[in-house]
């Protein structure tokens, strides 16, 4: 059996990779340096005119805990009756690891682009960022949870109106073995149109 996130070559690393989990992510995260050819690889993605139609923003040292406050504020308005417990852990998830990028999607009306194409490309992006990472040895993990679709959330990361969060990324170092997870067949989800 291949073993997980081989990056012996490109074939193999997709045939094998697999996230880390965020639950489980230690110190050190990516470097300056790593972080920046990261994204360099990650924006060779489909991008149909050229529109750029995302960009990242950043959370690592204590910027982690001070979004974190602004989550359990936020958590405490929506869910009045959770308790301390619960708070902590909404206001510690940023925290899991040394490094969270959000990669955002800015995709707008355009006369000849579908604002969804413009989706698909920011979503391209993240799994560049997986692949990417995980061939630098660097544990990954694409996350959304509450915060990608809470508009007071969207109002604390300073989001313009027709920005949406495509996924939070965990960076670091993973402190448990990776587990394979069962797979799909992809025989048993292919049609050919036109045979019975």
């Amino acid at each position: 059996m291949q073993s997980l996130n081989d990056v012996s070559s490109a074939r193999r690393l997709m045939a094998s990779r697999r996230s880390a989990s965020a639950k489980a992510m230690g110190e050190p995260g990516p470097s300056a340096e790593q972080l920046t050819e990261i994204l360099t690889m990650a924006v060779r993605v489909p991008d149909h005119g050229k529109l750029t139609p995302w960009r990242f923003i950043l959370f690592e040292g204590g910027a982690r805990a001070k979004f974190g406050e602004a989550m359990k504020g936020r958590w405490r308005e929506l869910h009045p009756d959770h308790g301390a417990d619960t708070l902590a852990i909404v206001g510690g998830l940023f925290l899991r690891a040394p490094m969270v990028l959000a990669v955002i999607s800015t995709a707008q009306p355009h006369p000849k682009i579908p604002e969804w194409e413009q989706q698909l490309s920011a979503a391209a992006l993240c799994q560049n960022i997986l692949l990417a990472t995980t061939a630098l040895g660097i544990g990954c993990q694409w996350n959304t949870d509450w915060i990608a679709y809470d508009a007071g959330m969207a109002k604390v990361m300073g989001l313009k109106a027709h920005e949406r969060v495509v996924g939070f990324i965990y960076l670091g170092t993973p402190t448990a073995p990776l587990e394979e997870r069962p797979r799909p067949d992809p025989s048993a989800l292919l049609t050919r149109w036109g045979q019975p």
